[in-house]
């Protein structure tokens, strides 16, 4: 368990530098989430999206401020203690057990576009994760509460943001194991689904409330799930060959030919109030009340955007499995 004088001298720091925190508190008290793997490799300097961070001692107390970061502490069987908020307030179901097992006691420090610095002295991480996408302009204040560390990006490199994470708890190999796991469990659904209905061509389609509609590329979170799976796309669909880090093409109502598939994936955004929800619904139906939605060929399969669009983690990952189980018809392959 950490002692509460070594929570002090972390606040005492984030004090000195940083005037506007709060001192950081001893807390409940709870016990930590004991580490997967021992302290060897420790202190170490993790290099990241900016710049190089020392790690004094394996972090047991982790802020994870983008939700795919907050996923992935409790991927890596690590105590999440703080969290931003995105669209729904609290950690998402598709974490299921986890969220007891490893952030039983993590608190929302505010939104994701407007993090409460003073609330994330106060609980006093031993590490702090983001990505620069999200909070760049705030690295320097992260980085005088706890050691920080941050990716460019979230989306795309997933994976790879895992594993950067698990080099800076010094859980390496359990990153590996569960992102083999993961693979291999892709591996078997998508040939379940080839084989039982002979290699079909999956598109997916997204309304946001914008008069055109996304056409989810291989790029995108989503795609990369189906391309682990082995899986076809259309050929709209495919990398960008003019932007490989685009992740969907947008399309007016004239080119819903693009969306042609064998099944055709529908998400729609209903995160926001109801008159958003409205102008979602509303910008939606220009496309599927046109008499071109009609000529669609492909099986239409409404999915939840809360899965497929937004977790933009392993266990996200997951989740889209299971419904490409479901939607197919074959075996989910759960462990």
């Amino acid at each position: 368990m950490i002692s509460c004088p070594a929570r002090r001298r972390r606040a005492h720091i984030a004090s000195a530098l940083t005037a506007t925190l709060l001192l950081a508190a001893c807390g409940d008290n709870a016990e930590p989430v004991s580490p997967s793997l021992g302290q060897d490799g420790f202190p170490r300097t993790v290099s990241h999206y900016m710049g190089e961070t020392e790690i004094p001692e394996q972090p047991l107390r982790v802020a994870g401020l983008d939700g795919s970061y907050a996923d992935a502490v409790l991927l890596l069987e690590s105590e999440l203690v703080a969290y931003t908020n995105y669209d729904d307030p609290g950690l998402p179901s598709y974490l299921g057990d986890d969220r007891d097992l490893y952030a039983s006691s993590a608190e929302p420090v505010g939104d994701l576009s407007e993090p409460n610095l003073e609330k994330l002295a106060t609980v006093a991480p031993d590490l702090i994760v983001s990505a620069a996408v999200r909070h760049e302009a705030f690295y320097d204040q992260f980085a005088a509460i706890a050691p920080t560390v941050f990716s460019q990006t979230t989306g795309p490199t997933w994976k790879d943001n895992i594993r950067l994470l698990a080099d800076a708890l010094g859980k390496e190999e359990l990153a590996e194991q569960k992102i083999s796991a993961y693979e291999e469990r892709a591996r078997r659904i998508g040939a379940a689904i080839n084989e039982k209905h002979d290699n079909p061509v999956i598109s997916i389609v997204r309304f946001a409330g914008e008069p055109t509609a996304r056409l989810y590329r291989s790029t995108s979170f989503s795609g990369i799930v189906l391309d682990d799976a082995g899986l076809q796309r259309p050929e709209s669909q495919g990398p960008d060959p003019q932007d490989p880090t685009s992740i969907m093409a947008s399309i007016s109502p004239e080119n819903l030919h693009l969306a042609e598939a064998d099944v055709i994936l529908v998400s729609t955004w209903l995160g926001g109030s109801d008159s958003e929800n409205r102008e979602v619904r509303d910008a939606a139906a220009q496309f599927t009340d046109s008499p071109l939605w009609g000529t669609l060929q492909g099986r239409k399969v409404d999915v939840r955007d809360n899965v497929w669009m937004t977790p933009v983690s392993l266990q996200g990952a997951h989740a889209i499995l299971d419904n490409l189980a479901e939607i197919f018809d074959v075996d989910p392959y759960r462990s």
